[in-house]
């Protein structure tokens, strides 16, 4: 009896609302997403985001829908992908370089070649993880992945998608709870209408989620774009474009100018006064807000530049 009872309070639940939330929860969790965010920008590797390749994400996009999971689901799943894969190949190459010249380079080889080879696997795997993170979601059991993966022409066992997970479980050690910009951009939107925003903040979401999509198989040229905005091509260093990789890899960034880009599309009336509050919450300044949103709007949506303020 209580069990149907509950399935009719969940099935007559409105959608996303947002600023109902305490304001003293808000500015905690606020608090630490940016020390998060922070911090991971402080320990990020070199080689952040190589996995964030176009056909990759499109990849892990159409899986996640195909298993119907969220919007968090999938892209949480690219960034937990992209930190293992390179934490994964980080320790495959330290240990064939501990062996002697002439084994180097075979175990090397062999050990690239075992990475292409699992691939795919590692990928469900990841996909699998998230999925178990959200208690709201479908979570993919061994079976759905099997069933998949050999549709797909890998006849995998279900004691290989375990070897799999445990694999990722234990490259990341354990530490699978890692944000996407889609976590910054609920929060800013949830802050946004703790503050009184006249914004339809589920029509941004809804919207956010688009432009979202479209930015991260845009990722490369948008970036680019914003790198431009920053530095003169002409006057480029390579060390300035290897420092450039924290503001790719900065979510909070990433999440205003999303918002921001969103609210243009959506009512541009209220874009310059979004963006301000975006300033205030975050303090990240009006014009890195603007360049970002700008590369976003030409890169992804394919609209001309706003008039900045």
């Amino acid at each position: 009896m209580n069990q149907l009872l509950l399935k009719s309070k969940r099935a007559s639940q409105p959608g996303t609302i947002f600023g109902i939330a305490p304001h003293e929860v808000i500015e905690d969790i606020l608090i630490c997403l940016v020390n998060d965010n922070e911090n991971t920008l402080d320990h990020l590797s070199e080689h952040a985001g190589s996995f964030k390749q176009p056909k990759v994400i499109e990849l892990v996009f159409l899986l996640s829908e195909h298993w119907r999971q969220d919007n968090s689901t999938k892209y949480q799943a690219v960034e937990l992908l992209d930190r293992f894969m390179i934490l994964r190949v980080e320790e495959l190459y330290k240990s064939s370089a501990e062996s002697q010249n002439v084994m180097q380079v075979k175990m090397w080889d062999s050990a690239k070649a075992g990475l292409c080879d699992m691939f795919m696997l590692h990928l469900a795997s990841c996909i699998q993880i998230t999925s178990k993170l959200h208690f709201h979601s479908n979570i993919i059991n061994n079976h759905m992945v099997v069933q998949f993966l050999g549709s797909a022409g890998f006849p995998y066992k279900k004691e290989d998608i375990l070897r799999s997970e445990l694999t990722v479980l234990t490259t990341l050690h354990f530490c699978i709870n890692i944000h996407s910009p889609f976590t910054y951009i609920e929060m800013l939107l949830e802050v946004l209408g703790n503050n009184g925003s006249s914004l339809r903040l589920k029509d941004v979401q809804d919207m956010c989620v688009m432009v979202l999509d479209l930015v991260y198989l845009q990722r490369n040229p948008m970036f680019e774009a914003v790198l431009k905005a920053f530095v003169d091509p002409s006057t480029q260093t390579s060390i300035q474009r290897s420092n450039f990789l924290k503001v790719k890899e900065d979510q909070m960034l990433l999440a205003t100018g999303v918002i921001s880009a969103s609210t243009s599309i959506i009512d541009r009336d209220l874009w310059n006064e979004v963006q301000e509050h975006l300033s205030n919450i975050t303090g990240i300044t009006v014009n890195s807000v603007f360049d970002m949103c700008s590369a976003i709007l030409t890169h992804c949506v394919g609209e001309a530049q706003p008039t900045p303020i």
